[in-house]
């Protein structure tokens, strides 16, 4: 990612989805229509001034594949700085920034595909996952789709309508289980959490691992990992398991920060300009100084689920406190998330252009 490409664009609808939870459509200018086509599962992200600073947020794409208004779902977070603006303050009609859609989470429809898929979400972890839903049934007239959803209760079901109407409208391709933790049910296997227990005693009931062509799990990271287990443990080729998390922790503010009087040197470069900075082993992260040198500096969470500022070290060594996006072959291959990195060796050089 040679840098983060944001593009003004109106806001065309905000729809209620839950209590706390809404929709958001933009409206993108038709000679952007083809950089903002996007692949099912991928985000955006949406940068806005609040308060007088630059807030930026990773948001997942739930329009199926070819819409022309690509929408998010934005849940309101406690404290949530964006989502707060989202919520109270944005309104029809408004300008804000987005970039083209970017993300590996993905599912590519193909018209002569006849694949089972099941998903794996919980809480607003459905919104990459509906996209790929409402992709696969309309693309992919041959295949099926199975979801796994689990909420609080039924007020907290996200896209609760949409669903319901792809049930209505694909009744023998596509099967929806809502698992809820503060409901009962008439099935226990319903009532809880969807962890590894309760994955286990559904695969071979609801599910039969070896009919199903790809597996995508999005939700917080004890589900993701249990579910990843659970599925290893019945044989499911790596290859077959895709994740993502949807949440990763408390959200940073973009900070930058000045060079350190000791550390070592990192030379970092960003759309063909290098700069260099003096990074302490222990102190800010190297996303910090590189955004003192370069504000365009591309960043989004702040807290290693997102992979927006992702880089590669071409010398030297750093270390990362937190890798929740990167798979372990992108890692063996130099790409670290330079919001997480710190520098191990007396120099770093990096390139952001990759």
């Amino acid at each position: 990612m040679a840098g983060v490409e944001f593009h003004p664009v109106r806001v065309l609808a905000i729809e209620p989805l839950t209590d706390d939870a809404v929709s958001v459509s933009f409206d993108i200018p038709t000679d952007l229509s083809t950089l903002f086509d996007h692949t099912p599962g991928q985000h955006l992200i949406v940068r806005a001034t609040v308060d007088g600073q630059d807030v930026r947020r990773s948001y997942s794409i739930c329009s199926a594949k070819g819409a022309t208004s690509p929408s998010v779902g934005i849940k309101r977070l406690p404290g949530g700085v964006f989502s707060t603006f989202v919520h109270d303050t944005l309104k029809i009609g408004d300008t804000i920034e987005v970039t083209p859609p970017t993300g590996d989470f993905t599912l590519t429809p193909d018209h002569d595909n006849k694949n089972r898929y099941v998903a794996i979400a919980a809480g607003s972890g459905i919104t990459p996952v509906l996209s790929m839903i409402r992709s696969v049934l309309e693309f992919e007239p041959q295949s099926m789709f199975t979801l796994l959803y689990g909420n609080k209760d039924g007020r907290s079901v996200m896209f609760l309508d949409e669903l319901d109407a792809l049930k209505g409208a694909y009744p023998d391709r596509f099967v929806i289980v809502h698992v809820l933790s503060r409901e009962s049910h008439e099935i226990p296997l319903f009532e809880g959490r969807i962890d590894a227990e309760k994955l286990e005693r559904m695969l071979g009931t609801i599910i039969e691992p070896a009919a199903v062509s790809g597996w995508y799990l999005c939700g917080p990271r004890g589900m993701v990992d249990g579910a990843q287990g659970v599925l290893r443990s019945h044989g499911v080729p790596a290859a077959d398991i895709h994740d993502e998390l949807f949440y990763a922790g408390e959200l940073t503010e973009s900070t930058v920060a000045v060079d350190d009087v000791e550390g070592a040197t990192v030379r970092f470069t960003l759309r063909g300009r290098t700069s260099t900075a003096t990074v302490a082993t222990d102190g800010a992260p190297i996303l910090d100084h590189v955004l003192a040198i370069r504000p365009d500096g591309p960043f989004s969470c702040r807290s290693g689920a997102c992979a927006s500022c992702r880089a590669k070290v071409t010398v030297g060594e750093v270390r990362m406190d937190k890798n929740w996006s990167l798979s372990q072959a992108e890692v063996d291959s130099g790409q670290i998330l330079t919001c997480q990195s710190h520098p191990v060796s007396d120099l770093v050089e990096l390139t952001y252009d990759v």
